[in-house]
């Protein structure tokens, strides 16, 4: 195949996919990993898409760093995190000790835990003062206050939640896509999602469908380290990885 077929190919499995990886390009055109990698070079320097670690994505989704406040968040998509929100709520067992993310879906959880045995861990104040509302055990982690979001972020709260160890935890997310995994604008909320992941059992992303193949500019994990719980199957590039949940009703 002609180089500019080849590379016009390339933009071409982007715009379907979102994110392209070196291996899969290898083996879709037959060609060395240099070669690929050739073209990825000259893609990037065009500006027609964005080189990351293991392959690339769209160029535009390097811009996606919006990050509206949570009360413009709460209804969008709100149905389907509802459904989201209430399956991960069942997820919860007698005894658990759980790290609930700052978030719009994990907030809507909140309502539907059920296990009082369940203990909390949150970055979140208003989850905090949900659960407790509810009767539920729960700490709030220390640390600096981000308005935005309604989280605690920032080396002291990092530090506070490294010493813990839980048997879940369900955190939020701007982006998945398969070259950057888990991804957030802002790299102190990223450095407390990965640190939660890092310490949990059982870590599960809350992802509404509308949030694949985005990518955000810091990522906070691999596709690989969290089973997703989704209310659509995102297409079938996803489903290799094995660890999507679908909720059906």
């Amino acid at each position: 195949m002609l180089t500019e077929k080849r590379q016009e190919e390339i933009l071409n499995l982007l715009e379907q996919k979102g994110s392209v990886t070196v291996q899969e390009l290898k083996e879709e055109f037959q060609a060395s990993e240099s070669t690929i990698r050739r073209d990825l070079n000259v893609l990037h320097k065009k500006g027609a898409l964005v080189k990351v670690f293991g392959g690339a994505v769209q160029a535009e989704t390097r811009l996606n760093m919006k990050e509206e406040e949570v009360s413009l968040r709460m209804d969008q998509n709100r149905e389907e995190k509802i459904k989201i929100a209430r399956y991960a709520a069942s997820l919860i067992e007698p005894e658990d000790f759980i790290y609930l993310d700052a978030g719009t879906t994990t907030g809507y959880m909140i309502p539907y835990i059920t296990q009082r045995s369940a203990s909390f861990v949150t970055n979140a104040v208003s989850h905090a003062l949900q659960l407790a509302e509810n009767g539920f055990r729960v700490t709030l982690i220390g640390g600096e206050l981000k308005a935005a979001t309604e989280a605690i972020v920032g080396n002291e709260a990092y530090v506070n939640l490294k010493k813990y160890h839980f048997t879940k935890s369900f955190l939020g997310t701007n982006g998945v896509n398969l070259v950057s995994g888990y991804t957030t604008p802002d790299i102190n909320e990223a450095m407390i999602k990965e640190c939660a992941m890092e310490h949990s059992q059982k870590p599960y992303i809350l992802c509404d469908s509308t949030k694949f193949h985005k990518t955000g500019p810091v990522s906070f994990g691999e596709m690989h380290k969290a089973k997703i719980i989704t209310n659509e199957q995102p297409d079938e590039t996803y489903a290799s990885f094995g660890n999507i949940l679908v909720v059906k009703e």
